[in-house]
């Protein structure tokens, strides 16, 4: 038997020995692609290859893509479990050509693998072509030897292919497997041919034209090929079964369950274990690939795949969580070809684990609630849709699994009545909102917001991709379009562009698309906390309400600006390892340039304290961890130890971030573990190095740090080392030298300046050592005085220089005024015999007064004082002349 495995090989296998080019698997979210929710088909990753907006991998190619198909207008969701082929995640084979062969090449490899080594017999294989397409007839003829009644015209668009109203298309052929008389059905094209006994295989599309409004319009210069084959519907065939699930990959997953669940894939239990089966594939490649569950966009659908999953396995009677024990399962049958699921495999198991874990108490109360609520009712009634929307509203049980849970019983769900209680609900919503006294352009952001939805971020794992635009603003009202030269808000159905949130800035960047539009985006905003608005001028060209635009952040501002935002987190822990747990994060500046981050403590920092704190971060740093995101409820995290950060608003679901070494200090946990919505590195050492330039006091008990990072913080090392080379040289030095020599210069300065003093001392005492009285000695009124003036002398010189002075005058008074950089300070003396008469503070305060100043005080024998104007010394002494002669001071 041809396991599946063995024939996803053996495809890839036949093309590449045919020159094409192996292509793995993209990942579910296209990014490229804003009309859809996911691949969806083999051919969505070379969508702008075939539409010209990219330049072909090569002449040829060939790829087994992973699909989803639960959302938006391909949704198979509901099917599964229940027909023998709809799956929500299934493998596309294809092989493409890009404007290289054409049909005859198509078909020549397609029949060659189908009969040559896949191994299956002509006589049972039956192609369609399009009704007019005479020359892809013929083919099937000359290269397969089909007789004509095999060769099934198809009038209808079943066989003619088009990627929308507007690009490439072109008719297809089919290639039909027919399972023998014993099944239902006919082949297609008769009345019968909804049955199964006839099945598609292999679609082959002939790109050769090019279409506008639905309507051919020319032909393409280079036609090109695009097919696709299921896998699993292959393996159907090869493998001798009617049903994918019972295909080898199926059987060992359905296998598990049942041993998990001590159930048998059998009779009502069936369709549980199959849904368990496709729904484990889907939810697993859909977390590995980026998707985490919440209320809004791809992560509301994967959490609708995954809560359909885990009521069948409450169906089923499973008493504990189930899904994340069949991980293990899955990981062995496919982890060989699709390496990301063994690299997710843990955060896989994690997030199944936490929200059946959740789940479960939900289902359980909303399953008595509509048991209650649908008693008396029977096959072909209908439960109200007020009541259905009561369960979701205030139990949290969702329509879908309410619809899902009737279908058994034959009940239907009345869709109409669920839709008009929802709206009434937002009504009264939007009623509360307008009496909140918010502005008017709040009101402006709810109406888009209403309209559109939330703006869903793709850039947790991208830094591109397209979007549809929903909305355009100018001069704060919406418009249609918006041409060069204006400056414009724009809102697109998903964006990489990160909104200004929690700290960190928006993000910069452009907008274009292939008609000439260019928008240089400055920066994003998040209005009402779920829009992203990019904000920027046009440079060129018109942009439209409706189009489809592509999206580029400026890749190196973010890759800073995240930088600065992880290492915020490392800062906190370290903060709070070195200074206690009183330290909390009060507020964060996250932008390209520098990180801002204030912090409760009650006092300044030593800086041996900042120097541990740079030192720990800059440990973590080294150790370059992988940084960890889980999504949790707010409770949970806390719980588990995650800090809560300043200023964000926590929903439901929370991304939780674990970065530096696991279980720090025996902790049981990672280095920092913090809650948070922000863009951050993949690993620490992305941060580069971590330099703390500045701390300092924001308001009482409120510290602010301001710090480096990456080559912002090598810059700052940097200019810091040629400053120190600048001064060694001045020095004439070198740096190692710098801090002895500077030391030295230091030395020998205070030396200066105490001989310098002496010497003023000496000068201001007549020359000492019994040298005759300087001229400034008078004789007024009998009293002996000795004024002087004093350029550079320190203040702190007066009192023992007037000390010296009455010494040496043995009677009388002495003034002293010492002149620095303009202004003066004064100091008078009054010798002991004569402090009856005297006192030096009057001295004090006259000569103070002439200096511009006031006051001064002291002792009466010994005062001090100052003033701003050094220029009149002269008046100062003056006015204590004045006052010993018994003047008046003017």
């Amino acid at each position: 038997m041809n396991s599946t495995n063995d024939i996803r090989r053996t495809f890839l296998d036949h093309f590449a020995a045919n020159d094409h080019v192996i292509r793995p698997s993209a990942p579910l979210v296209p990014y490229n692609d804003p009309s859809l929710m996911f691949v969806n088909a083999g051919m969505v990753p070379f969508k702008n290859v075939f539409t010209g907006l990219e330049t072909p991998p090569a002449p040829r190619a060939a790829s087994s893509q992973k699909c989803v198909r639960a959302g938006g207008k391909h949704n198979d969701l509901d099917n599964v479990g229940y027909t023998a082929r709809h799956l929500t995640l299934f493998e596309m084979l294809g092989n493409f050509s890009f404007g290289d062969y054409f049909k005859e090449r198509a078909i020549e490899l397609a029949w060659d693998l189908i009969t040559r080594e896949f191994g299956l017999p002509a006589d049972r294989l039956s192609a369609t072509v399009y009704h007019t397409d005479d020359e892809a007839f013929e083919l099937w003829r000359k290269i397969a030897g089909l007789p004509e009644e095999r060769i099934i015209r198809i009038a209808t668009k079943d066989n003619f292919w088009a990627m929308g109203s507007d690009g490439p298309c072109g008719p297809c052929s089919e290639i039909f497997w027919d399972h023998g008389p014993d099944v239902p059905g006919g082949p297609p094209g008769s009345p019968d041919e909804d049955g199964d006994r006839f099945v598609e295989i292999w679609n082959l599309v002939f790109m050769q034209h090019m279409q506008e409004n639905d309507q051919i319009v020319a032909d393409l210069p280079r036609p090109s090929i695009d097919t696709g084959m299921g896998l699993e519907r292959i393996a159907t065939v090869l493998q001798g079964v009617h049903t994918v699930f019972k295909t080898d990959t199926f059987r060992k997953l359905i296998a598990a369950s049942e041993d998990l669940t001590s159930t048998r894939a059998e009779g009502a239990q069936q369709a549980s274990h199959q849904v368990i089966a496709d729904h484990l594939r889907s939810t697993s490649f859909l977390i590995a690939d980026g998707v985490l569950p919440s209320n809004e966009g791809r992560g509301y659908v994967l959490r609708r795949i995954m809560r359909r999953a885990m009521r069948h396995a409450h169906l089923l009677g499973a008493k504990e969580p189930l899904m994340h024990r069949l991980v293990p399962s899955l990981v062995s049958e496919m982890g060989q070809a699709y390496p990301e699921l063994p690299r997710a495999q843990a955060l896989i198991t994690e997030v199944l684990e936490r929200e059946e874990t959740r789940f479960r108490q939900t289902l359980e109360k909303g399953l008595r609630l509509l048991d209650d609520a649908t008693e008396g009712l029977g096959e072909g009634d209908s439960l109200p849709g007020a009541t259905a929307f009561r369960l979701y509203d205030t139990f949290g049980f969702p329509y879908d699994l309410t619809e899902d849970a009737l279908r058994a019983r034959g009940i239907a769900v009345d869709r109409g009545g669920f839709d008009a209680a929802m709206a009434e609900q937002k009504a009264a919503a939007r009623a509360a909102w307008k009496g909140s006294g918010a502005a008017a352009d709040g009101e402006l952001w709810f109406d888009i917001a209403e309209r559109e939805g939330a703006s869903e971020f793709t850039g947790y794992g991208a830094t591109a991709g397209d979007g549809r635009v929903v909305a355009l603003l100018v001069d704060g009202a919406e418009v249609e379009s918006a041409s060069a030269g204006t400056d414009v808000t724009v809102l697109t159905n998903q964006t990489p562009f990160y909104g200004e949130s929690g700290g960190q800035g928006g993000d910069a960047g452009t907008i274009r698309d292939e008609k000439g539009l260019s928008i240089l985006i400055s920066d994003t905003a998040k209005p009402l906390g779920r829009l992203h608005a990019m904000q920027g001028r046009i440079e060129s060209g018109t942009i439209t309400r409706g189009e489809t635009v592509h999206l580029a952040v400026d890749a190196d501002r973010r890759d800073r600006i995240r930088a600065n935002h992880s290492a915020t987190h490392l800062l906190h822990a370290a903060l709070r390892n070195r200074l206690g747990d009183h330290v909390t994060q009060k507020g964060s500046s996250v932008a390209e340039d520098r990180l801002r981050f204030d912090f409760s403590h009650p006092k300044p920092l030593t800086a041996d304290e900042i120097a541990a704190v740079e030192a720990e971060v800059n440990a973590e740093i080294r150790q370059n961890e992988e940084v960890l995101t889980r999504l949790m409820s707010p409770d949970d995290a806390v719980a588990a130890g995650a800090m809560a950060l300043f200023g964000e608003k926590y929903g439901e679901e929370v991304r939780v971030l674990s970065m530096g070494r696991s279980d720090w200090q025996g902790s049981g946990r990672n280095y920092s573990v913090e809650l948070c919505g922000g863009t951050h590195v993949r690993a620490t050492g992305d941060i580069g190095l971590f330099r703390i330039i500045s701390e300092g006091a924001v308001q009482s008990g409120v510290r602010r740090i301001e710090a480096l990072t990456g080559e912002a913080a090598r810059q700052w090392v940097v200019g810091r080392e040629d400053q120190l080379k600048s001064v060694a040289a001045v020095l004439r030095t070198s740096p190692d030298e710098v801090e002895g020599r500077v030391v030295a210069l230091v030395e020998e300065r205070r030396r200066l300046e105490r001989e310098l003093a002496d010497a003023k001392k000496q000068i201001a005492l007549g020359g000492g050592g019994g040298a005759a009285a300087p001229a400034a000695d008078e004789d007024i009124g009998g009293v002996r005085f000795s004024g002087q003036v004093f350029d550079g002398m320190d203040p702190k010189e007066l009192r023992g220089l007037l000390d010296e002075t009455k010494k040496r005058i043995g009677s009388g008074v002495a003034a002293i005024v010492a002149i620095n950089e303009g202004r003066a300070a004064f100091a008078a003396a009054v010798t002991e015999d004569l402090v009856g008469r005297f006192s030096a503070v009057d001295f004090v305060r006259a000569g103070v007064e002439q200096l511009g100043g006031k006051g001064g005080g002291g002792r009466p024998d010994m005062a001090q004082g100052g003033g701003p104007d050094g220029t009149r010394a002269a008046d100062a002494l003056n006015a204590v002349r004045a006052l010993l002669s018994g003047e008046t001071v003017a």
